[in-house]
């Protein structure tokens, strides 16, 4: 009988996957969280020519190379006003590895970590993973992060809290009010504010406000990725930055699990940061229309959902069996409870797929209401 570790078995496989494992291989796929967007060309003429030039033949500095953490900090530094020093930044394997490296160097056995609920699910599994408990939080009615609740779950265990904006699976933006809340919490009560920041550009309303800019001492530790931002999904290169203490721990980690991100990606993901963002912008406002499809459509069919902000991800209230038969006639969507139990009674749409895709499967989504409230 083989022998596993305790925290390997705290954990399962994500019910993301399970969704997609049971759907037929021709469902309109409205679970995954991946932008239908190719990367820009000019990030892949620079993974072109760092494979052609043989620069990307052997491994960089375990923070990555010099150019891109420069070129990270500088888009902080204009996009946040944040004064971020360029060591201060490790490029990691995608956004999910720098909330593993995180979340490893900062927590331990006996440790709390709050976390949103519904959340992104790897923030329950990775704080087990680190030996550390989850404790979910629930959002408010809008899907905001409450700071409220977070000062109130606060114990002489918690280590570190989660905030994420815009946020997956909800797509809700906290407001500035609540960011600067969040800060505040960090450090008067020294604990680590873990912010995943990975869906900051695809906005629709409001602006995009980082605890980073907003805390006094070095309490924060800021997630981001390539992946959402620049529809770099597949290249596998995030970021994470903080004071230089934390960085040397995070570092500690990186070095033994992934030595260092992958080189071409690291070139390509500098082009990106540092070339033009039309694409971006076209992004956002295609996920804008087809945000507004989708809850046109629900809203037609009666079904309750609160309008999203950021992302691409919609949360709508539905009755038990709606995810299963949407399945059953062709269309994935997620069950809310696989973000947490606070997700029970909904389901999350991601909305980044074709327009006319998403036409029939509001249409198809609406027969599977009828069939089942």
């Amino acid at each position: 009988m083989p022998k596993f570790s305790d925290r390997v078995e705290r954990i399962s496989i994500s019910g993301i996957r399970e969704v997609f494992e049971a759907a037929g291989d021709d469902a309109i796929n409205l679970g995954i969280g991946q932008p239908d967007f190719p990367t820009p060309d000019h990030a892949r003429q620079a993974a072109i020519d760092a494979i052609q030039s043989g620069k990307a033949d052997a491994y960089t500095a375990n923070k990555g190379i010099a150019p891109l953490r420069e070129a990270i900090a500088e888009k902080h530094r204009r996009d946040q006003g944040i004064d971020l020093e360029p060591s201060n930044v490790i490029a990691t394997a995608g956004g999910s590895e720098g909330l593993h490296i995180a979340l490893e160097a900062h927590v331990g056995a006996g440790d709390e970590v709050i976390v949103p609920d519904p959340g992104f699910v790897s923030y329950d599994a990775l704080t087990k993973l680190a030996g550390a408990d989850p404790v979910p939080v629930p959002l408010r009615d809008d899907d905001t992060i409450d700071p409220e609740a977070i000062e109130a779950a606060i114990t002489d265990d918690t280590a570190a809290f989660v905030v994420n904006s815009p946020g997956n699976p909800t797509g809700a933006v906290s407001s500035e009010a609540d960011v600067r809340a969040f800060a505040r919490i960090a450090d008067e009560h020294d604990v680590l504010c873990l912010s995943d920041e990975v869906y900051e550009y695809t906005l629709f309303e409001g602006n995009h406000y980082s605890p980073a800019e907003f805390a006094d001492g070095d309490s924060v530790v800021v997630v981001n990725s390539a992946s959402k931002l620049f529809s770099m999904t597949g290249w596998r290169l995030g970021w994470v930055y903080g004071s230089a203490e934390r960085v040397d721990r995070m570092l500690r980690v990186h070095q033994y699990a992934q030595a260092c991100a992958s080189a071409p990606a690291q070139y390509a993901a500098e082009a990106a940061l540092r070339g033009d963002h039309d694409v971006v912008e076209e992004m956002t406002a295609s996920f804008e229309r087809r945000r507004d499809i989708l809850l046109d459509g629900l809203a037609d069919a009666g079904i309750e959902c609160p309008a999203p902000s950021g992302a691409f991800y919609a949360m709508p209230r539905v009755p038990e069996g709606f995810v299963g038969a949407c399945l059953d006639r062709g269309v994935i969507v997620v069950p809310g409870d696989a973000f947490g139990e606070h997700g029970r009674g909904t389901a999350r749409i991601s909305y980044a797929t074709d327009e006319s895709d998403l036409r029939e499967a509001v249409s198809i989504m609406a027969e599977a209401y009828e069939a089942v409230r």
